[in-house]
């Protein structure tokens, strides 16, 4: 039985075993392919089942059945035989195939027995033992230089033959550090640019591996030096994200160029800006390499470092004027993206260089990052520079959010970011620029603390959505379940009134249809379909079974804000559904108290705010501000 693996005898694959990833190179990388250590021998397994599988595995060219291979997590490889109905009837270790005892030899670095069993007539070097693999590679990979001298002078013609993968002997040796043995191929005639599968070439493996002693050796025999791999990386390229100079100086003078791209339109320096390599950006930088290098999707490279948080680097690029006001691709600067993750030592270097008026053009300020992401420390330093709290994302930008959001105030109060918040409304955030208000959604988060302060700076309590009209406060719909918040909101000036307002009065009303409404997020609410041209009614929203069961304390709460009013059909039939509230109908009933009468007329010539500076006695001032019942019995009635 013969494995399709390219590498030696007993070892595991590399692209399975993961010893060398790409998690140390950028994005935009090449796959990873380097040649791994053998794995140690596999131990027996153990089985303390109280009926174990049969010792020995069924001959499989009579076993009637199904074989599946597995590898464990510990990297052991196993079979299991399956039978026709799917039991298990053994599992046990791949078997090891045994060893020829050329390939022993070589592993085992005895040179004179290489040399006798390459005599025997019968031998063929040209013959592999796996798919691909000869006695030459053989040695390379375990770095017997003496065993390959004897090979190649007993065949010659093995010194540029491929693995499976396209390694030749000279690749594998190099992904080994097997200096050595590089030596001896490049002597005996060895083709230095033979690439593997991947177009990796010795001299970018050489580069990978950050061994200057083989990048000289290579580039003393003529190596090409810039030829790309499969994704568009020279070796140059690696040598930078190695951050090696002493490798990126030799293949400077041996002719390697600093500006050749990758597919994705990624430079060396690019790359050392994205990975934080400061030595080799500063050596490209000396040799003359562009500053504002841009990659495919726009982004340069001062992008990319701020992005990463390497604030050696993009000191250093400012210090040679790369420019901080081209954007990427989304249109957004390297002011934006260092805001957005949180480098604020980035941010403080580049508010100085970032102009108002390109972030203008962008669509969006970065303090609407700052507000999304819950960048409070950030959020202060761009109100500092002069950055406008109240810019509004562009058209473009606000589409992309289902509920029209465009403040800087809208973001905080979605994420519930009460000191951002407070910063914020301090430095004049307007209250009332987006669709959907801010004090809306503290409703619906039920956040007293964010409504306080929103109503506190001016929020519009009554203001309607355009897009889904009511005939009252749209705020309402978001805290008539909270007694104690709709309270605040009808204290501070919330239209009580517009509530009892109906055009079928004391005539039947339409049947409410519920239907999961079209309303954008944050709200997400069930309301009412009515056809009502000029929006939906109280009556209809408060005939919402998820809201109904509140119908006669939240009737009762309003009549303490409105004189005489008439209560519709549909009010009526909420009341006359629950015998508690029958008090609540004769409240209603004209004429209303005149000391509500009187409350009511004093509101109108006195505002709220307004109200303590009144001379008048401290529960003639709670009267006012319907405070004389509500401190003992708010919490029952909500209940």
């Amino acid at each position: 039985m013969r494995i399709t693996l390219s590498t030696p005898p007993h070892s595991h694959d590399s692209r399975q075993s993961g010893a060398v990833t790409n998690s140390d190179r950028p994005s935009y990388n090449p796959p990873n392919y380097s040649s791994q250590d053998p794995p140690a021998a596999q131990t027996p397994a153990h089985y303390s089942s109280p009926n174990p599988p049969s010792e020995k595995p069924p001959d499989l060219k009579t076993f009637d059945g199904t074989v599946s291979r597995f590898m464990t997590g510990s990297g052991k490889r196993m079979m299991a035989y399956y039978k026709a109905d799917g039991n298990v009837v053994h599992i046990a270790p791949e078997p090891e195939e045994e060893e020829e005892p050329l390939f022993s030899a070589i592993r085992e670095g005895n040179a004179s027995k290489v040399k006798a069993l390459t005599m025997c007539p019968e031998m063929n070097l040209m013959l592999p033992n796996r798919p691909g693999w000869l006695t030459v590679h053989q040695a390379v990979w375990f770095g017997q230089d003496s065993c390959l001298r004897v090979l190649l002078t007993a065949q010659p013609g093995m010194i540029n033959k491929r693995t499976t993968r396209g390694e030749t002997p000279l690749l594998i040796a190099v992904s080994r550090d097997q200096l050595r043995c590089v030596e001896v191929l490049l002597e005996r005639g060895a083709a230095a640019d033979i690439p593997n599968n991947d177009k990796e070439t010795p001299l970018y493996k050489a580069c990978e591996k950050s061994n200057p002693a083989i990048v000289a050796s290579l580039l003393n025999h003529g190596v090409a030096v810039n030829t790309p791999c499969i994704q568009g990386w020279t070796a140059l390229q690696e040598a930078v994200v190695r951050d090696n100079v002493e490798i990126c100086g030799m293949l400077m003078q041996a002719g390697a160029k600093h500006d050749i791209r990758n597919i994705y339109g990624i430079t060396p320096l690019f790359t050392a800006a994205q990975t934080g390599q400061l030595s080799t950006l500063c050596f490209l930088l000396r040799q003359g390499a562009d500053v504002n290098t841009q990659a495919a999707d726009g982004a340069t490279a001062i992008y990319e470092a701020a992005k990463n948080g390497h604030q050696q680097i993009v000191e250093l690029l400012l210090s040679q004027n790369a420019d901080a006001n081209k954007p990427g691709k989304t249109g957004l600067l390297p002011l934006h993206i260092a805001t957005q993750k949180g480098h604020n030592k980035i941010v403080t270097m580049l508010i100085p260089v970032t102009l108002k008026a390109r972030v203008r053009r962008s669509g969006i300020s970065p303090l609407h990052l700052a507000a999304e992401y819950n960048r409070n420390n950030a959020l202060m330093m761009l109100i500092d520079a002069g950055f406008d709290v109240n810019a509004q994302l562009s058209e473009e930008r606000s589409r992309l959010f289902e509920d029209r959001r465009s403040t800087a105030l809208y973001f905080s109060v979605i994420n519930s970011n009460i000191d951002a918040v407070q910063t914020l409304l301090t430095f004049g955030a307007d209250t009332n620029l987006d669709v959907f208000r801010p004090l809306m959604v503290a409703a619906r988060q039920g956040c007293m603390q964010t409504i306080t302060l929103l109503v506190e700076h001016g929020a519009d309590i009554n203001a309607s959505i355009p897009t889904h009209p009511t005939t009252f406060p749209a705020v309402f719909m978001f805290s008539m379940k909270y007694l104690p918040m709709f309270k605040y909101l009808l204290d501070h000036g919330g239209d009580a009134q517009s509530c009892f307002n109906c055009v079928y009065g004391n005539q039947s009303h339409p049947e409410v249809k519920i239907t999961r409404s079209e309303w954008n997020e944050p709200h997400n609410q069930l309301l009412p379909e009515t056809h009502q041209i000029k929006g939906v009614q109280f009556c209809d929203m408060i005939s919402v079974p998820s809201i109904s069961r509140w119908a006669g304390p939240i009737i009762d709460l309003l009549l303490d804000y409105v004189g005489d009013v008439a209560l519709c059909s549909r009010l009526m039939e909420h009341l006359d559904s629950f015998s508690d509230w029958s008090n609540i109908k004769e409240k209603a009933a004209p004429p209303r108290p005149l000391l509500q009468l009187c409350r009511l007329r004093i509101l109108q010539m006195v505002r709220h705010q307004k109200l303590k500076r009144l001379p008048l006695p401290a529960s003639l001032i709670c009267f006012l501000k319907h405070q004389e019942r509500w401190l003992d019995d708010c919490y029952s009635v909500s209940t």
